[in-house]
């Protein structure tokens, strides 16, 4: 079952429960989906990875408006935001810690040849190749400086 089709049948699901907050964020997510799916239909279609970006492009939006709101004293609209990050994690894999980020970072940066500065691009390119979707992309870049010194 597709990413596409699971959140279809939530759809159905939330629609049966009068969850309008869930059924709100899911049809946000499948229209994003369905953009996408417009966006690559000229290359061949959409793939699990392309599925995944969306997810973790409408978690970071969430991510950045809750901060926004914060900042702002909107309680209110960040309470709403942090309810639809919610929903949109439980589709995404877990997040890994990042003490694992780290490890991982370590081994790529052997496996890259990556030891100063200026492999920066080289070993976030890997990492982030490697780890999309499963951490922040923030966390990553943290610790990819942090090795690099």
């Amino acid at each position: 079952m597709t990413l596409k089709e699971t959140i279809d049948a939530h759809i159905k699901q939330a629609m049966l429960k009068k969850d309008a907050l869930r059924l709100g964020t899911l049809r946000m997510v499948k229209a994003k989906l369905i953009e996408k799916e417009v966006e690559k239909r000229p290359s061949g279609g959409m793939n699990a990875a392309d599925e995944m970006q969306v997810l973790v492009s409408a978690a970071k939006m969430r991510k950045e408006s809750i901060e926004e709101f914060d900042k702002a004293g909107r309680k209110d609209l960040a309470d709403k935001e942090r309810a639809e990050l919610e929903i949109i994690q439980e589709y995404l894999p877990k997040q890994i810690s990042r003490e694992e980020v780290v490890k991982i970072i370590g081994d790529l940066a052997a496996q890259v040849g990556a030891k100063t500065q200026d492999d920066f691009g080289k070993l976030m390119g890997a990492a982030m190749k490697e780890l999309r979707g499963k951490v922040d992309g923030k966390v990553v870049q943290e610790v990819v400086k942090e090795k690099l010194g």
